[in-house]
Formats: structure tokens, sequence, C-alpha cells
């Protein structure tokens, strides 16, 4: 199973263009719904709306930024079941 990650495609989430691609997209988003709703919203619940898409924002930044791609996990996976059953393939 190994050998045939290895010659295969590399799954959308490791390209660079993706990622930011994605990253941008729902970034921007975000801060569309933040300007709508602060357009809409009574005064007294702006704090907490707002409060609650920006930290949804930066979550998703963070995950951007840390978060290992498809491709990692497999890769992860694969190389832990291999230890783990002493070395066999």
């Amino acid at each position: 199973m190994t050998r045939r990650m290895q010659g295969s495609i590399p799954l959308a989430e490791g390209r660079w263009l993706f990622r930011r691609l994605y990253a941008f997209a729902v970034s921007a988003g975000l801060w569309v719904l933040l300007m709508r709703t602060v357009g809409r919203m009574p005064p007294e619940t702006l704090p907490k709306m707002t409060d609650g898409l920006m930290g949804l924002m930066a979550l998703i930044l963070v995950l951007y930024l840390v978060a290992p791609t498809a491709q990692q996990l497999i890769t992860l996976i694969a190389t832990a079941r291999l230890r783990i059953s002493g070395g066999r393939p």
C-alpha cells in the first residue's frame, strides 16, 4: 500500500495554490458576512456576533497555517502502521 501511495499524484490539499485560494475565499466570505451582519443587527447584539465571526476567521487561518494536509496525514498513518507492525509492509 505504501508503494502505491509513493507513486500517486499529490492530493489537491497539498498544492500551494489550492490551499491559498481556499483560505482567501473563506476569509473573504467571512469578512462579507461580518460587514452585512454589522449593518443588520441590533446594536446590543453586535459585540457577541462579531466576536464569534472573528473567532471563526482566526480558527480557519490557524488551521490553514498549522494543520497538516490530507496527503501528510495519509503518509503519517501509513508510517505509523508500518512501525506498529514491526517494519513489515
